[in-house]
């Protein structure tokens, strides 16, 4: 077997190596600092801003996640053994995206194991966050079963079509009671919108498709002639008509949000003034912009490199809509008073920091295990 038909261990190897190293260190500084700070460690407030960093980090693993599924059952349900160099390796991915968001929503809870065994058995029938709890545990279990599954030697299209039907269909419910957990608060007109879970659903998507890109890519060092044809053929080709569709689809929900945002006149909404007067706001439409581009154009979306530097754009401007939404969606009081500003200020602290650095070191770490171990290996 040749470098062009399996995973680079010579890559692999440095990569979990040094993201284990790393997780270890930044898991203990956090563990550390909440062990002797307590929920104080998080800049979050009673003013109203509730859900802070930690809850964008952990959003946007999660939305990664269920993007990343979404993409491989789509495309080995519709494109057959066409994709089937892709699909263990990116169900590997969704599990190591899906790690990291779950760990740090652990942390951000303060109490895992108690959350872990509580939440699901306090019957918050009324309230979408149970239903996406059960969600999750569902995706999770389905996404290792059908990991088994299509390792198997025997395994078919027509042998994994229900499972992958049934982890799609769980990833689809995650992302759409993602977005009912903040489009359901009319109370804060920021977020509440019944468009909210299709966006999200695009969201993720796009988001899978810029992690499958790169992380693909990046098992096989960048280096266009380690890449198996049958790879290259798939992202030169329709997943890559696919993915600049996807942004476009995005960038409508975007800034048909901004617009409604800027022009309406509910309390809440006027937290669109300060988002769109943010440098942060403009890089992320630069970055999903010239990644349209690149994946519009044929001829550039050919070079492994472009298709990389494409993705990398993607991924820091979903990044950053999340953080605006999130966060964006809390600097407004929700009454008025002398008790709070007008407008509520907010930056992430170094162990919100450390959150986020520990969740990258810890994906990278379950899925370079999976090409050390020759799980992500294309059949």
């Amino acid at each position: 077997m040749t470098t062009a038909t399996m995973d680079n261990k010579g890559i692999q190897m440095p990569i979990l190596l040094v993201a284990g190293i790393g997780f270890l260190i930044t898991a203990g500084l956090v563990m550390f600092n909440l062990s002797s700070q307590g929920h104080a460690a998080f800049n979050i407030s009673n003013d109203g801003l509730f859900w802070g960093f930690p809850i964008v980090v952990y959003d946007f693993f999660l939305l990664t996640s269920t993007g990343i599924a979404m993409v491989a059952c789509f495309g080995f349900l519709f494109t057959g053994e066409t994709f089937r160099p892709l699909f263990a390796r990116s169900l590997w991915l969704a599990l190591a995206g899906l790690s990291g968001g779950v760990a740090v929503l652990m942390m951000e809870l303060g109490y895992p194991l108690r959350a872990m065994f509580l939440i699901p058995f306090s019957f918050a029938f009324s309230s979408p966050l149970y239903w996406k709890v059960l969600a999750v545990i569902g995706f999770t279990v389905c996404l290792l079963l059908l990991i088994w599954r299509a390792r198997a030697t025997q395994s078919t299209l027509d042998s994994l079509r229900g499972l992958t039907r049934l982890t799609l269909l769980f990833a689809i419910l995650v992302t759409a009671l993602a977005g009912v957990v903040y489009g359901s608060q009319s109370f804060r007109p920021f977020w509440a919108s019944g468009d909210i879970p299709a966006a999200f659903i695009v969201e993720s998507v796009v988001g899978g498709l810029a992690f499958v890109y790169f992380f693909t890519l990046l098992a096989y060092g960048f280096q266009a002639n380690r890449v198996p044809e049958s790879i290259r053929t798939v992202f030169a080709g329709r997943m890559g008509g696919v993915f600049a569709w996807a942004i476009v689809l995005h960038l409508v929900f975007v800034v048909g949000r901004t617009v409604n945002g800027l022009y309406g006149n509910v309390e809440g909404l006027q937290a669109w003034q300060y988002i769109v007067s943010s440098p942060l706001y403009w890089i992320e439409l630069a970055a999903l912009m010239t990644a349209l581009v690149i994946m519009f154009s044929h001829a550039l979306r050919r070079n492994i490199l472009v298709q990389v530097a494409a993705a990398v754009l993607v991924m820091v401007g979903l990044f950053i809509g999340r953080y605006e939404y999130i966060i964006g969606g809390q600097i407004i009081p929700l009454f008025k008073g002398s008790w709070a500003p007008p407008v509520l200020s907010y930056a992430p602290s170094s162990t919100e920091w450390l959150l986020l650095v520990m969740a990258i070191f810890l994906a990278n770490v379950v899925n370079s295990l999976g090409g050390v171990l020759g799980i992500t290996r294309g059949r």
